[in-house]
C-alpha cells in the first residue's frame, strides 16, 4: 500500500473534541498526519499560535504518527513543502460542504497533485465548532463535553485574566 502523508489544516482556536475525532480517525488512515495551525494575521484569535500548538501537542501525544506544525500562505504550497499527498478536511453540514468544495477545487486548480479527503465527524460532534465553543463559554455554559480538559482549563484561565483586567479598568 502507498504511504500517504496528509495535512489537516485549521485555526484550532480552540481545539475541540470534533477536531480530535478527525485527528484520531485520520491517524488510522494516513501514514503521517500533520495538523497544521494556520497563522492568520488578519484574525484576532482567542489563543495565540504558541498556545494552540501546546494544546494540540498535549492532546495528540497518543498518536505517534501525528505531528503538529504551523503555516501561513497558500495551503497547496505548504502541502508541497511538506511532501504530503493529501489534505484532510471535516464536513459537518451542507454549508461546510459548499465552502470546502470551493476550497478543494481552487487547491486542485493551483496544484492538481494535491488531493482533498473529506471526513464527516462522529455524530456527537456534527454541530460542534470552535466559534460555538467560544460563544457558549463566554455566555457561561459548560464546554466540558466539547473540548479536551486542558483546553477547558485554558479557557477558564483566559476568562479569569480578562475579567481581572476588566475589573482593573484595563479591558
Amino acid at each position: 500500500m502507498k504511504q500517504i502523508k496528509a495535512i489537516y489544516p485549521g485555526s484550532f482556536d480552540p481545539l475541540t473534541n470534533g477536531h480530535l475525532d478527525l485527528i484520531e480517525r485520520g491517524s488510522k488512515i494516513f501514514h503521517e498526519l500533520v495538523v497544521a495551525i494556520l497563522r492568520n494575521s488578519e484574525k484576532e484569535p482567542l489563543f495565540d499560535v504558541a498556545e494552540r500548538r501546546e494544546m494540540l501537542i498535549a492532546a495528540t501525544r497518543r498518536w505517534p504518527n501525528v505531528k503538529i506544525d504551523t503555516f501561513s500562505g497558500l495551503l497547496v504550497d505548504y502541502v508541497v513543502d511538506q511532501k504530503a499527498n493529501a489534505v484532510l478536511r471535516g464536513i459537518r453540514a451542507i454549508s461546510d460542504y459548499e465552502y470546502e468544495l470551493q476550497m478543494a477545487l481552487m487547491n486542485r486548480k493551483l496544484n492538481a497533485s494535491v488531493e482533498t479527503i473529506f471526513m464527516m465527524p462522529a455524530e456527537a460532534y456534527s454541530y460542534l465548532s470552535s466559534r460555538l465553543v467560544k460563544e457558549v463559554f463566554r455566555l457561561g455554559g459548560s464546554v466540558r463535553q466539547l473540548v479536551p480538559p486542558e483546553v477547558e482549563e485554558r479557557l477558564y484561565n483566559k476568562f479569569r485574566a480578562a475579567t481581572s483586567a476588566a475589573g482593573d479598568g484595563r479591558l
